[in-house]
């Protein structure tokens, strides 16, 4: 038997990946949708989550899409409803709202996803591999792209709780945290502010791992043409090359064969087979380590960013 399942906040991200990866999922089928604007064809969207809770529609688990700043009230009330709850990424807006929602989850006995869609990139398990056990030397991460071209027009993200580069930057984040074989920690940061804006567009941080390898992280909103998404690790038997947000592997300067599979996909079925084990999986370290940024970095103003 299927889950049913509805997806909040219809957005573009819902659009592009939650919807199609449900239309493909032998798992789930979608039975609602609730959002202030946008559709979803074939059922009812419907203008919040109180309005879709008291529909009557049989749903099992819901899919939280909507911008991080208005997340927690809605999951809350669909977990306190007995519903299964995916959160895209970040899963909140501070990390004191996703303890909050792990927490009326395991009251409930629901399953609670914060789901790492960069995690799922074809290539993150075999670079995982192959640096399990290693001692790490240094590692860089490099996350540059255009504002402009992945986000037009979004205001949310420039607001408070709407991380700024750290919107995508955490997705780099979300693979490191994955992939190092030890736990990261932040020493120092730097964040540049636009002055008309809340949140970064550049942001550097100097991190470490438990065994004092260095890792820098860079992150650029502003770069044009190609767009960068790359982790490189040095370990004391080689290195390693995570490139294209996670789809391509080079170990000691030879590329490794990668299966193709689609991130959304296998995210939506981990979701099922956590929903049928009756289990969560609630990592917050991507999380955290923004979160930390924004507690530790320097703030530099930097020129006004017009969209």
């Amino acid at each position: 038997m299927t889950i049913a399942i509805a997806v909040v906040g219809l957005g573009k991200i819902a659009h592009d990946q939650h919807l199609p990866a449900i239309a493909a999922s032998d798992e789930f089928t979608l039975v609602a949708g609730a959002s202030p604007e946008g559709t979803a064809e074939g059922v009812p969207v419907f203008k919040d989550i109180d309005a879709l809770l008291a529909s009557g529609i049989a749903v099992d688990a819901i899919a939280m899409c909507q911008p991080p700043q208005v997340r927690y009230v809605t999951a809350a009330k669909a977990i306190r409803a007995g519903k299964h709850v995916l959160l895209e990424k970040p899963p909140g807006a501070t990390l004191a709202e996703v303890e909050g929602l792990v927490r009326f989850a395991e009251e409930g006995g629901t399953t609670l996803f914060a789901a790492w869609h960069s995690r799922y990139a074809p290539a993150v398990e075999q670079a995982r591999a192959w640096l399990a056990g290693q001692q790490v030397v240094s590692a860089d991460v490099i996350w540059k792209e255009d504002v402009r071209r992945w986000h037009p027009g979004q205001q949310w993200i420039w607001q408070p709780g709407g991380l700024g580069v750290f919107d995508p930057g955490i997705n780099g984040l979300s693979i490191l945290t994955r992939i190092m074989p030890d736990f990261i920690h932040l020493a120092d940061g730097e964040m540049e502010i636009p002055s008309n804006r809340a949140a970064p567009i550049a942001a550097r941080m100097s991190l470490a791992d438990t065994q004092g390898a260095k890792i820098n992280a860079e992150f650029d909103w502003r770069q044009t043409g190609p767009q960068s998404w790359d982790i490189n690790v040095t370990t004391t038997t080689g290195t390693l090359a995570l490139s294209k947000g996670g789809s391509e592997l080079v170990i000691n300067g030879v590329s490794q064969p990668v299966a193709a599979h689609g991130e959304y996909p296998a995210l939506y079925a981990d979701f099922a087979r956590l929903i049928r084990a009756g289990k969560s999986d609630t990592d917050r370290s991507p999380l955290r380590l923004v979160a930390d940024a924004f507690l530790r970095s320097r703030h530099v103003a930097t020129e006004p960013f017009i969209d």
